[in-house]
């Protein structure tokens, strides 16, 4: 009998290995292919900085060959990749900011290779490690002014301060508002985003930043904005309370378009194309 069960516990593990192997293997074919096809394919809209390409651009090689030599695997699952994946290649080279550098930042960049990809930290010894082994991405640290353990308090009486409220709502300079990430880079206010991903900062210890500030500075950013077309903005881990909440509150279920695993899809419209001229009494 003991015999049996030290087999079947082999066995088990022998399966369990073989599935983890099939799942990276997928994952990394679907990188692959999909930075492959966006190569070959090229821009194909206005956004377009140039008419199209038949070879892969460096860094998209760089890429592939990192994915294909390693095994660790992006923290999102293929399904989510791919919704992401998709609006990127409707758009073409795109402006794409995304909140959080880590171990899928390089296959990001390689899906916008002709458009501008810069990625927002929390941690300078982060940044500092990951541009190390990958200097060509652009990355910068961020600030933050909250805690998770404040998120319930900052939901419930952010219309209490006036620079916060939603018919005043802004980010460059706004000390007042805690949920404004009022101290970023110049590059990130004067450039328009097309797409914005939020997969960062840490939100599972009361001691962390939490996304509340990034969901809310993401939701000012889109409506702010003045060229054509709407934004669309992912957030990642929505299967925990406060992502889930302030994304109800500040993106908006109405303008939720699609929804992959624990990633949600939203395409918000500016603030111009919304108002018409009325009262603003909320960001929904």
């Amino acid at each position: 009998m003991k015999g049996h069960n030290t087999h079947k516990r082999s066995l088990n593990h022998l399966i369990s290995n073989r599935t983890r192997l099939i799942a990276i293997g997928t994952l990394f074919g679907f990188i692959g292919g999909v930075l492959l096809m966006s190569a070959i394919s090229g821009p194909s809209n206005q956004y377009s900085l140039s008419s199209s390409s038949s070879a892969a651009t460096p860094i998209q090689l760089k890429a592939i060959l990192h994915y294909a030599t390693s095994r660790v695997v992006p923290q999102q699952s293929l399904g989510e990749v791919t919704e992401s994946y998709n609006v990127l290649l409707s758009l073409g080279s795109c402006n794409f900011l995304i909140f959080g550098l880590g171990h899928d930042s390089l296959m990001w960049a390689a899906l916008n290779p002709n458009g501008t990809t810069l990625f927002l930290e929390e941690s300078p010894e982060w940044v500092t490690a990951v541009l190390k082994t990958a200097p060509f991405l652009n990355a910068v640290t961020v600030p933050y002014r909250t805690k998770l353990e404040n998120a319930d308090k900052l939901l419930e009486t952010y219309k209490d301060e006036p620079d916060c409220r939603p018919e005043r709502a802004f980010l460059r300079g706004n000390k007042h508002c805690k949920l404004a990430l009022e101290n970023l880079p110049e590059v990130v206010y004067d450039r328009e985003w097309d797409v914005i991903m939020i997969d960062a900062p840490r939100g599972y210890s009361p001691e962390h930043p939490g996304r509340m500030a990034a969901i809310y500075s993401a939701a000012v950013m889109a409506r702010e904005r003045k060229r054509e077309g709407n934004t669309h903005v992912f957030l990642h881990d929505v299967d925990r309370k406060v992502e889930e909440e302030f994304a109800n509150e500040f993106l908006c279920m109405k303008y939720k378009v699609g929804s992959v695993g624990r990633l949600w899809h939203f395409e918000i419209p500016s603030l111009g194309d919304v108002n018409n001229g009325g009262n603003i009494t909320s960001f929904c």
